[in-house]
């Protein structure tokens, strides 16, 4: 892990050097491979920048954020950072999921090389199995209740 910690329009100072290096080094946590970062710490006009960029592997993170407490934009940006991080890191768990298909339905020329085609399993039908299923589709029909008789014709008086 390297982290590179760069001061500009401002004076260094080692507390907030240690405290944006302390909560870089956290972000390791989520990588599988050795990160190398970039934190860049300024100041613009009356705004305090932090910037920071993360490689790790095949993955390359950025993220920028001003406020007017340099502390708020350290922990602005290292939030960026792990949203980020969990954004790619579950688009990549999706993906392996999928066995390497593509939203498109395409297969990628890399998982399909690595991946052998999974068996495609078929459901056993048993003799019971069966004899439900016959059952349910030849119901026997129930009798009907017998109709109500017809209303009985009223007596006319004249």
């Amino acid at each position: 892990m390297n982290i590179t910690i760069t001061f500009r329009h401002m004076d260094s100072s080692s507390a907030v050097k240690s405290y944006a290096g302390e909560k870089v080094s956290k972000l390791q946590k989520f990588l599988r491979q050795p990160m190398t970062a970039k934190v860049t710490l300024s100041v613009d006009k009356l705004h305090h920048v932090a910037e920071a960029r993360i490689s790790s592997g095949g993955q390359h993170l950025e993220a920028r954020e001003k406020s007017d407490d340099m502390y708020a934009s350290i922990d602005k940006v290292i939030g960026k950072l792990e949203r980020q991080i969990r954004g790619t890191k579950g688009a990549k768990q999706a993906k392996a999921r999928r066995g390497g298909v593509t939203l498109r339905g395409s297969k990628e020329p890399a998982a399909e090389a690595t991946r052998a085609p999974a068996p495609a399993a078929k459901k056993a039908i048993t003799k019971k199995a069966a004899e439900k299923a016959a059952k349910k589709t030849t119901k026997k029909t129930t009798k009907k209740a017998p109709s109500k008789p017809a209303a009985k014709a009223k007596k006319r008086v004249s």
